[in-house]
């Protein structure tokens, strides 16, 4: 996949110098937007505490389901209450393209401990003009072990299958990953979904497919819906974050299983509002959160892969529940088989016409 490369960094060079780990002058506290539950919770543990430790500067979280909706409200009406937010790469890109984001200049951001430049040592593609990745994250999906007793589902195939796994099926409430998911499950090769889904006959396709199961599907819009929904037995397989999955796994003892087969891989990225009120210290928290160091920590908590190579070697265990957390990567070698990268330009492009038709496919 192709990714746009870094723009200059003399816009904001002054503003750079010395950023990476520098006390910030002026405020103290910052607004940083994320998805919630159990992953808000692994930022909060390994960036948020270490950064008020280290700076003084507090840390306030919000929650949101995704989109550029927010930002762009915010950016409009020339009341930016947020400093930093987490969002995906499509989102990142084509926030960048829409005047709604801050150029973050990668300078900024701190060498491996090797001395490796942050530039070669984020794993390509993650820094882009406006934005700086954190995690590699994939939708997978997941059942009740205790539920489903008999044959075990182990396809994304199977997934859509009522026949042989009767049920209610989880699904985001949203166009992203489930047309992707559809297809495959329709028999389109992982390496040949998006040239399928860029065709208008494509686009049939996977709603057709999705239709096969939309009378039995209970739609989620937040990360932390999906385990809840299997936990009280409201779907026998959902859709979800593999991190989400692994937490209720780790943390509360839930027969979970995860299918990884037809994942949907993708980055999560620290962006800045334009307009932002405290930049500086916004820029010192993405430079301080993304050193290899705090990326390692994170997958402590959560099941999500670093954006730097260095930070791979330092994973260990989980923090609480002792397993070791390297297998639970999304890209794990075991994992990684039959996937998909999320098309950002793809998405970066039709969001808003296949969200329209979403909605209208939701509505009938």
């Amino acid at each position: 996949m192709k990714f746009r490369s870094m723009t200059s960094a003399a816009a904001i060079l002054g503003l750079a110098v010395g950023l990476a780990y520098s006390p910030a002058v002026a405020q103290e506290a910052l607004t940083v937007v994320s998805w919630g539950g159990a992953y808000t919770q692994s930022q909060i543990k390994a960036y948020h505490e270490p950064f008020t430790a280290q700076t003084g500067i507090t840390i306030n979280s919000a929650d949101y389901s995704g989109g550029l909706a927010e930002i762009k409200a915010q950016v409009e009406a020339g009341n930016v209450t947020w400093d930093l937010v987490d969002v995906e790469l499509s989102d990142a890109v084509r926030g960048c393209d829409e005047g709604l984001l801050e150029p973050i200049d990668a300078s900024i951001l701190p060498a491996a401990p090797d001395g490796t430049p942050a530039m070669e040592d984020f794993i390509e593609g993650t820094i882009t003009e406006c934005a700086v990745a954190s995690i590699v994250w994939s939708t997978i999906y997941a059942y009740d072990s205790t539920v489903i007793t008999g044959a075990q589902p182990s396809t994304m195939e199977d997934f859509f299958d009522l026949a042989a796994f009767p049920g209610k099926r989880g699904l985001r409430k949203s166009p992203k990953a489930n047309l992707e998911m559809a297809l495959m499950a329709d028999g389109v090769a992982p390496e040949d979904v998006y040239d399928v889904l860029n065709t208008p006959e494509g686009v049939d396709r996977a709603f057709a497919k999705l239709d096969t199961i939309k009378s039995e599907v209970v739609w989620w819009e937040a990360g932390a819906q999906p385990p809840q929904l299997l936990a009280d037995g409201e779907v026998v397989m959902t859709t979800a974050y593999n991190g989400r999955i692994f937490n209720a796994v780790a943390t509360e003892d839930k027969p979970f299983v995860i299918i990884w087969d037809g994942q949907i891989f993708d980055l999560d990225l620290w962006v800045i509002p334009k307009g932002a009120a405290n930049l500086e210290s916004a820029l010192e928290f993405v430079a301080f959160s993304t050193a290899t160091e705090q990326l390692a920590n994170q997958a402590a908590y959560i099941s999500y892969g670093p954006a730097r190579m260095s930070s791979n070697p330092l994973i260990g265990d989980h923090a609480t529940a002792g397993i070791p957390m390297a297998p639970h990567m999304p890209t794990a070698p075991d994992n990684f088989k039959r996937v998909v990268q999320n098309d950002y330009e793809f998405w970066a492009d039709n969001q808003d016409q296949l969200n329209e038709r979403f909605n209208a496919w939701l509505a009938n």
